[in-house]
């Protein structure tokens, strides 16, 4: 756990390694939940349960955290009461015993242990222990747990703050960028360029509705409106890059020239579902009496340059490049052609049943017109 362990980088290694130890030194366990804390805003916590049958990594949701599997559970209970609990499961009280308890006895289980690890930041990470044997954990037992508990918190505390880092970047930057500045490639003034699908979508009429909404309901509007655009853009293969006020930047990368025209079909998909998805939300606005969202979506191919800017002390991620200004201009005339979707030839060429001839128009910082296309299956819009 000091040595190895804590330099494997693997938490199913590590744990499928604590448990074995523990059972070849005489502890009868049948269970063994290992949950770790998150310092992310999406995600609380993650953990590694091990049975004798196989290891197995999960995540926690700060919403899962509000319902009745984390209040009045065993990790509840450590971290409130800063020492361990050790609870039989024998004769439980349906009415007033914790759910897990219950599950964790219908499935055979005899007793319990609940404890926590403490890492060298002062955060407080909790383990629990469940056994079939039929006389339960011996005293013996329980001082071998907490005897090793300081092995697997050197083992795992590397391991939980290097997954909660790489959490964050990947949360405010997306994958793509995110393994780059944890990697170190992207230095200030330094840029990754790539050629992509770029993929940018805007909310209709925002300022009016955010002058005439209360801030809670423009932050839930947004919230809908973002996770209807994230979830349709990574389901077809593709990264958000940045959200812009009410504007979200996405892009779909080519890795070779003959993934060109399929990634162009992943586009035009992705913007159907994100239209798909936002009438479902809609439809769930409408009935609670809130007004609908509308959007326009501006699809076009280039390159794209990403990289950090900024001061000696502060610096920001940023997505910069000519192909990203023209797709926010085509974006900005969907509502000048009453159409929810319109794509540049570098795109409907390459998937042309899925598109339909607009005309040619000027769009600002361009000196030539700007031949545009409708997605056939977007619905116009006034």
């Amino acid at each position: 756990m000091t040595t190895t362990g804590r330099c494997s980088g693997d938490p199913i290694e590590i744990v499928s390694h604590f448990c074995t130890s523990l059972v070849e030194a005489g502890i009868p366990l049948w269970r063994v939940n290992i949950g770790q804390r998150f310092a992310n805003p999406l995600l609380i916590a993650w953990g590694v349960v091990w049975t004798p049958d196989g290891t197995n990594v999960y995540d926690v949701t700060h919403a899962r955290m509000l319902t009745d599997s984390y209040v009045g559970s065993s990790f509840e209970y450590v971290f409130e009461n800063q020492k361990p609990l050790h609870k039989s499961l024998r004769n439980l009280d349906p009415q007033k015993d914790h759910a897990s308890y219950l599950e964790f006895a219908a499935d055979g289980g005899t007793d319990y242990y609940a404890t926590f690890l403490q890492y060298g930041d002062g955060s407080q990470h909790g383990c629990t222990f469940a056994t079939r044997a039929e006389e339960g954990f011996a005293p013996e037992h329980l001082s071998m747990i907490e005897a090793a508990r300081s092995g697997l918190s050197s083992a795992m505390e590397p391991i939980t703050m290097r997954k909660s880092t790489r959490s964050l970047l990947r949360t405010y930057l997306g994958a793509g960028p995110a393994e780059a500045v944890w990697s170190g490639s992207i230095q200030r003034g330094e840029r990754t360029t790539l050629e992509a699908i770029i993929i940018f979508s805007d909310l209709r009429g925002f300022t009016s509705f955010s002058e005439t909404q209360s801030e809670q309901e423009v932050f839930e509007a947004l919230d809908g409106y973002f996770e209807v655009v994230v979830q349709a853009v990574e389901k077809n293969g593709g990264e958000v890059l940045k959200f812009m006020g009410d504007g979200v930047l996405s892009i779909l990368p080519i890795a070779e020239a003959n993934d060109f025209a399929r990634r162009c079909r992943d586009a035009a998909n992705a913007a159907e579902q994100i239209l798909a998805d936002l009438s479902t939300l809609n439809q769930s606005r409408k009935e609670a009496g809130k007004s609908e969202l509308a959007i326009g979506i501006g699809l076009h191919a280039g390159a794209v340059s990403y990289g950090n800017i900024g001061s000696q002390s502060r610096l920001d991620f940023t997505v910069l490049g000519r192909a990203v200004n023209l797709a926010s201009r085509i974006e900005s005339l969907t509502k000048t052609l009453e159409t929810s979707v319109l794509a540049t030839a570098s795109v409907a060429n390459h998937a042309p049943e899925l598109f339909r001839q607009r005309g040619k128009h000027k769009v600002p910082g361009v000196s030539d017109p700007i031949e545009v296309f409708a997605l056939t299956n977007a619905p116009n819009v006034g």
